[in-house]
């Protein structure tokens, strides 16, 4: 018997995986047909996620933890019941600048694209011009969108600079424009990507999860052997058109590492999840001091597919 699962993930390398589990039919093998809906933006994503449009939702950590705390942009019917089942990604932020950006004083007076004004990789990019020496007051924050949105708004000169994941890291630098911080530089370990599922489905559907699970995790394995490099970059190319060859090679190293990249079987990274914690507990509207992070997790799951 088959069953249908329906995710929704930001657009952008770290979905490889899926595409990978998806065409080397290990997501069939588990008896899951899987599809994959690339989102424009965490607001959209949250609200069709909690309103049960989507059953497994690829998102930043933060996301879970500014909606389990009340502090999330979107507005939601009824309290959100969100919790990590996997981890996915460590994810290397990168602050990416027009030409004439060419230190962190240049920014002064100057627009940013975010996707959010209060999200976790916003306060990454909080934290990172901080320390080069800005304030919060130095720099004007738009919310425009996801990376694609966000890199084309600076592409087209509406904004001096905003916050990249690869693909658009390197596309970026491919097209001149320059890298003004990595968040690998001031965050060694950071919890980026999560795999996450509302509480309520969970507990009826974990065997649904748990086959997830195993497939992802064997498009992971597929897509982490050196022998796959060249048709994993040829099945990402394919997914993602905007990835051109003369790229393709950075972004794959920056997606295999397990520093900046996907986290070797899809383990969560308590660590990295402490520093995101640590930064809402910084930049959140509420500044209330986060520490618990079991409260936001159910690996549950994972432990029985791992079994």
């Amino acid at each position: 018997m088959t069953s249908s699962l329906k995710i929704i993930a930001f657009p952008g390398a770290p979905n490889l995986p899926v595409f990978a589990a998806m065409a080397q039919g290990y997501f069939a093998r588990h008896g899951l047909e899987v599809s994959l809906t690339t989102t424009p933006s965490s607001v959209y994503q949250i609200q069709a996620f909690h309103a049960g449009e989507f059953d497994l939702a690829f998102t930043a950590f933060d996301n879970i933890v500014a909606y389990q705390e009340g502090q999330g942009a979107a507005q939601l019917e009824g309290a959100s019941d969100f919790c990590v089942v996997m981890g996915a990604t460590q994810v290397e932020l990168s602050a990416v600048m027009s030409a004439d950006i060419k230190t962190a004083q240049d920014l002064k007076g100057k627009s940013l694209a975010l996707d959010a004004v209060g999200t976790g990789f916003a306060f990454v990019l909080y934290d990172m011009l901080e320390q080069l020496g800005l304030s919060l007051d130095d720099y004007s924050r738009v919310a425009v969108g996801a990376t694609p949105e966000r890199w084309q708004s600076v592409k087209e000169g509406q904004h001096v600079g905003t916050i990249t994941i690869e693909p658009f890291t390197s596309i970026a630098k491919a097209a001149g424009f320059h890298v003004l911080r990595q968040s690998t530089e001031s965050f060694p370990i950071y919890q980026g990507g999560i795999v996450a599922a509302r509480r309520a489905w969970a507990q009826s559907h974990s065997k649904v999860i748990q086959a997830f699970i195993r497939g992802y995790l064997e498009g992971l394995a597929w897509t982490l052997a050196p022998g796959n490099a060249a048709e994993a970059s040829a099945l990402l190319m394919r997914e993602m058109p905007e990835i051109k060859p003369a790229v393709v090679g950075a972004v794959m190293k920056s997606l295999t590492s397990p520093r900046s990249g996907l986290t070797p079987l899809g383990a969560v990274l308590h660590e990295g999840m402490k520093v995101v914690l640590d930064l809402r507990s910084k930049y959140g509207k509420d500044k209330a001091v986060l520490t618990d992070i079991e409260k936001y997790l159910d690996l549950s799951h994972y432990r029985a597919a791992m079994t």
